[in-house]
Parts: structure tokens; sequence; C-alpha cells
């Protein structure tokens, strides 16, 4: 059960790695007033979030 749990985060960490790094491709920033900037930005927020969320849940597997 355990191995299996782990194995699916692993999938899903790299998953959303590839999300992240094609997020970045050509993006510059937010600038003043850019709603689809800030758009990708809030989208690439969220998969940092993500990923360190898993990352953290994978490190409290790895204790047990």
């Amino acid at each position: 059960m355990d191995q299996e749990k782990y194995n699916r985060l692993l999938e899903k960490r790299a998953e959303y790695e590839a999300k992240l790094k094609k997020a970045y491709v050509g993006f510059r920033g937010v600038s003043h007033e850019n709603a689809a900037a800030e758009l990708r930005y809030s989208q690439i927020k969220v998969y940092e979030d993500f990923i360190a969320s898993i990352d953290s849940e994978l490190k409290e597997m790895g204790k047990k």
C-alpha cells in the first residue's frame, strides 16, 4: 500500500514538474496590469506549491 502511494506521488510530481517547466517557457514576470501574465504567475505558484506538498508528503513517508 505505501509503495503504491509512494509511486503515485512520484508520478504526480513528475507530471507537475513537466507542467511547471512548460509554464515557465517564455514567462518574463508580471508586467503592470497584464491579466494574462498574472494568471500564468498564479498557475506557476499553484504548481510550485503542489510540488512542495508532494515533497513534504514523500519526506514524511520516508520517515516511517
